[in-house]
């Protein structure tokens, strides 16, 4: 069985919702960004009250079309005060979104239950030691990176890297069911302004999101929890033309589709529509 903190992380259970909570200021939506002790606070007792189970949170954006790169002690300094006031502020466990291990630690040292690594162990070669060190479980990002040639955009591409990165997690000795797998919609690009995107040239970015989503069930066979993001994500912006703020109610329709094909933690901007979708879900079915 895989844990966050005490909550368990399954298939046979209503898929666990994971509120995002942002501390960096150039976070692509606006409104999941909290900068202020009191804000923060407020954020995630909201949050913990309108129905998530796990808060995730991030210090430095990494979406692809963004330059947002910020220095090591800037990172390590923003997640933990917000890890601290977020032990203050609620019960829930926190997963602390990442790719660089010194960052890691310390945000482990300070309360962390879960690191969230977009790049799946791959851009920082001390985080797999890191992890496998703490005992906290790692959910594991899709990446196959921007300079090593091309991954490709079908399932089968996502899959290879998947792979890759469980592998790199066997190695450190990652507990089995510590590992979480998450295919990295919004990841597979062309081209990008951070190292934090793979590289992709067989379909159309937006393509290769709708072509993960639907094909989710496929990840089954890692035996692995999937974890995924969809709220408010640009693919949805793309085929809409709408601005992030507008994109509540596709994001929840897709959030319902991936619950459908197999996901077990939903990761969201939108707590409260989230947990309204997955129970309309339960009911259902």
């Amino acid at each position: 069985m895989t844990y966050i903190g005490k909550v368990r992380i399954e298939g046979g259970l209503p898929a666990r919702i994971m509120g995002v909570i942002n501390v960096s200021p150039e976070s692509f939506y606006k409104k999941s960004v909290e900068t202020n002790v009191n804000e923060i606070g407020k954020r995630s007792k909201a949050m913990q009250e309108t129905g998530a189970d796990i808060i995730d949170v991030g210090a430095m954006s990494t979406a692809p079309y963004l330059n947002s790169l910020i220095s090591v002690e800037q990172e390590t300094k923003r997640i933990r005060n917000a890890i601290d006031i977020l032990k203050s502020n609620c019960s829930l466990p926190i997963s602390a979104d990442t790719p660089r291990a010194e960052v890691a630690k310390e945000a482990i040292k300070v309360g962390a239950d879960a690191i969230n690594d977009i790049s799946g162990l791959k851009y920082d070669k001390k985080m797999a030691d890191v992890v496998s060190r703490s005992g906290v479980p790692v959910i594991l990002g899709a990446y196959g990176g921007s300079n090593d040639g091309f991954a490709s955009g079908r399932i089968f591409g996502t899959m290879k890297v998947l792979n890759e990165s469980i592998s790199i997690a066997k190695v450190a000795s990652i507990a089995t069911n510590n590992i979480i797998i998450d295919p990295a919609v919004g990841f597979f690009r062309e081209k990008g302004k951070n190292p934090f995107f793979t590289k992709m040239v067989d379909l159309p970015w937006y393509i290769r999101d709708l072509e993960v989503i639907s094909n989710l069930s496929k990840l089954k066979t890692f035996l692995k929890p999937i974890c995924v993001c969809v709220s408010r994500k640009s693919f949805i912006g793309n085929i809409f033309k709408l601005e992030p703020e507008d994109r509540l109610i596709p994001s929840a329709a897709t959030e319902l589709i991936c619950a459908l094909n197999g996901a077990n933690l939903i990761r969201t901007h939108d707590v409260k529509q989230t947990r309204h979708t997955l129970m309309m879900l339960e009911l259902l079915r």
